[in-house]
C-alpha cells in the first residue's frame, strides 16, 4: 500500500528547526524514504530538493571557505597513505563491522598476492580464498600453495595476525608446525618471504639481475 505524508513539504517550507548536519542530513532521508513510501521518485520531490539545499546552506555555514576544506581532506589522504589499511584495521579491529570486514578481505588478498609475487609463485601455484566467518571475528584470509600455508586474520589466536607453515599440498589443512608474524610484516613482502623461505626451509628460485653488456 502507498501512502503520502503532508509533514515533509511542512518542513522544507519552515527548516527552521534543522540546525545541525545531524538534523538535515535526517530530514532529507526521511523526506526521501517518505517519497518511495508514496511510490513518488525522490530526485524530483520538491520538499526532498529543498531540504538538500538547506542542508547545504547548513554545511557552508559551519565551513564556508571551500578551499580550506578541500586543503583538510588532501592533508587526511596524506595521513591515511602513511597508514596502512591493513594496519589501522589491526589496531582498531572489525567486529561487527561489515564495511571494515570487507575492507580487510579486500587489503588482505591484495597483500597476500604480492606475497606471492615475492615467492616467485604464479597465479596457478596456488589458491587464495576467504573464510568470512560470523560478524564477532574477522574471519580468515588465505594463500595455499604446494608447500605453504599462510593465514591472515585479527582475531586475537596466537602470537600475532599472520600464522604459517609447511604443508605437503593444497589439501594438507593441519600441516607442519604453526609459525607467527604480525600484520606489519605483510606490509613488506620481500622480507616476510625470506622469512618463511628461512623458517620453513623453502627454496626461494634465485633471480638474476639483468646485466649490461658494453
Amino acid at each position: 500500500m502507498t501512502y503520502d505524508v503532508h509533514f515533509r513539504y511542512a518542513q522544507a517550507l519552515d527548516p527552521s528547526g534543522l540546525d545541525s548536519l545531524a538534523a538535515c542530513l535526517h530530514a532529507v532521508q526521511a523526506a526521501a524514504k517518505d517519497c518511495r513510501n508514496a511510490g513518488l521518485p525522490f530526485e524530483s520531490d520538491p520538499a526532498v530538493i529543498l531540504l538538500a539545499r538547506h542542508l547545504g546552506e547548513v554545511a557552508t555555514a559551519l565551513m564556508p571557505d571551500r578551499a580550506a576544506l578541500r586543503g583538510l581532506c588532501a592533508e587526511a589522504l596524506a595521513d591515511l597513505a602513511r597508514k596502512p589499511v591493513l594496519a589501522t584495521l589491526a589496531a582498531r579491529g572489525v567486529s561487527h563491522d561489515d564495511a571494515a570486514k570487507r575492507l580487510f578481505h579486500a587489503e588482505a588478498r591484495k597483500a597476500l598476492r604480492r606475497l606471492a609475487d615475492a615467492l616467485h609463485l604464479s597465479p596457478a601455484d596456488y589458491d587464495l580464498r576467504v573464510c568470512a566467518g560470523g560478524p564477532a571475528v574477522s574471519g580468515e584470509v588465505i594463500l595455499h600453495a604446494d608447500h605453504l600455508y599462510v593465514q591472515v586474520a585479527l582475531s586475537g589466536y596466537g602470537a600475532g595476525e599472520i600464522l604459517f607453515r609447511r604443508v605437503a599440498g593444497r589439501q594438507d589443512y593441519s600441516g607442519g608446525s604453526n609459525h607467527w608474524a604480525g600484520i606489519r610484516e605483510l606490509l613488506h613482502p620481500d622480507r616476510l618471504a625470506a622469512r618463511l623461505a628461512h623458517e620453513l626451509g623453502l627454496e626461494l628460485p634465485q633471480v638474476v639481475e639483468p646485466r649490461l653488456v658494453a
